[in-house]
């Protein structure tokens, strides 16, 4: 009952604090059209107790509140509502209670109850083990000063904005996924956009994630992501993301690295894609194929049997120019510049290589496995078995620099060093 009360006065001195600090930044937040979003609606309106004559002058020289004000008041008292129990004021669990309260509504949402498939067994123990070891991997490698990798001793604050492009928020059941390209990234996209019901169907949100269209899945409008903190709550951006780091389950999922980059070569480069045509392949094409003026499309250029070569791709991501042109693309850049695993410790670290596995374990864990299901895996088009054959035509001097680019990857997730690629 102590704690309780604690808690409960913690919330209110927090609230009071909070806005504070609303009051005293009034009229930057206020005013600013590049904070906060296009109003919607105002918030709850709020009893105050009758001011005084020196409150009433000061009230009085103060500009009334904008619509955008208020919709930044209604986002602060929604969040912190979302930690007390519902008509009591009383504090609860955020993770336990809420979110299987959240599930069971979602689940009236989508189909009636005696239709779904509810897991009743324990998670098996080598699960939970294997979750223990993924995390204290990381804790460990993030610790290790003889493993050194850019950003690796930096804090969250350091951060640039722009770098938190990844790290998707779902405010329904307290989760924020970081997602990685060729990393089943799609599927998992769509599972937070039912999640989250930022996409309605009759007015119901989809059942089924393979409902959801490729497109879809990949459209920044569906997801809300910590980058885009800073428009909707400002100079409270920073703190807002720390609470939610701290008080939601925060999960990833990670390939070998190697097969990864095989996986973004085949999917991007090998087969037609305009826009990676124009941006990746005409350079690569100009540099390391001797073509100064290579086809102005992918179809002109498939016609005339050009495409990049793996060992080409890989000797463009071995340029010290390509960095300084622009960063990485996203489904070559490493885990570690995308996801922020030293900042960040995430609750579940997936693998690809198990993630039927690891996809049933999360979803039970998140207390979503009765609203929905990770779709049945067909296998990977890239599999580690021909690594090797993919690798073979790569220069052997090229590999070991590859490798050190990508080894604090295949470090902090607990993938072997590819001796048999590396030293043939």
């Amino acid at each position: 009952m102590g704690t309780s009360r604690m808690f409960r006065i913690f919330i209110v001195l927090g609230s009071a604090f909070m806005i504070l600090l609303i009051i005293l930044y009034w009229d930057d937040v206020g005013t600013s059209h590049s904070y906060l979003h296009t109003p919607i609606s105002p918030g709850p309106k709020m009893a105050h107790p009758a001011p005084g004559q020196h409150q009433q002058e000061k009230l009085q020289k103060q500009p009334p509140p904008t619509p955008r004000m208020l919709s930044f008041l209604s986002d602060i008292d929604a969040f912190v509502n979302q930690f007390l129990e519902p008509g009591t004021g009383e504090p609860t669990d955020p993770v336990l209670a809420e979110t299987s309260n959240q599930s069971e509504k979602a689940e009236e949402r989508y189909i009636p109850k005696q239709e779904w498939k509810v897991h009743q067994m324990p998670v098996a123990p080598e699960l939970r083990q294997r979750q223990e070891h993924r995390k204290r991997l990381l804790e460990e490698v993030c610790a290790n000063d003889s493993v050194l990798f850019p950003g690796q001793k930096r804090t969250f604050d350091d951060i640039p904005n722009k770098e938190l492009d990844h790290l998707i928020v779902d405010d329904r059941h307290g989760i924020i996924y970081c997602y990685v390209p060729k990393v089943a990234c799609s599927n998992w996209k769509r599972i937070m956009i039912i999640l989250s019901e930022s996409l309605l169907h009759d007015g119901l949100p989809p059942r089924d994630p393979l409902f959801i269209s490729n497109d879809q899945a990949h459209n920044s409008s569906m997801h809300f992501t910590f980058n885009k903190f800073w428009k909707r709550y400002g100079k409270f951006s920073r703190h807002l993301m720390k609470v939610k780091l701290k008080k939601y389950t925060k999960f990833l999922f990670v390939r070998d690295p190697f097969v990864r980059l095989v996986s973004a070569y085949r999917d991007k480069l090998e087969v037609g894609n305009e826009d990676f045509y124009r941006k990746f392949a005409q350079v690569i094409l100009r540099r390391y194929a001797n073509q100064p003026t290579p086809p102005s499309s992918v179809d002109e250029a498939r016609a005339a049997g050009l495409h990049p070569s793996f060992s080409q791709f890989i000797q463009y991501l071995l340029d010290p120019q390509t960095e300084m042109d622009m960063p990485f693309n996203e489904h070559w850049r490493q885990v570690y510049r995308l996801c922020h695993p030293c900042q960040i410790q995430y609750d579940f670290v997936g693998h690809l290589e198990t993630v039927e596995e690891d996809a049933a374990h999360l979803l039970r864990l998140l207390r979503v496995d009765n609203v929905v299901e990770f779709p049945t895996s067909h296998g990977n088009t890239t599999s580690s078995s021909s690594e090797a054959q993919w690798f073979s035509t790569v220069p052997r001097e090229s590999l070991r620099e590859l490798y050190k680019l990508y080894e604090p990857d295949f470090r902090l997730f607990g993938y072997d060093r590819p001796d048999s690629i590396l030293n043939e």
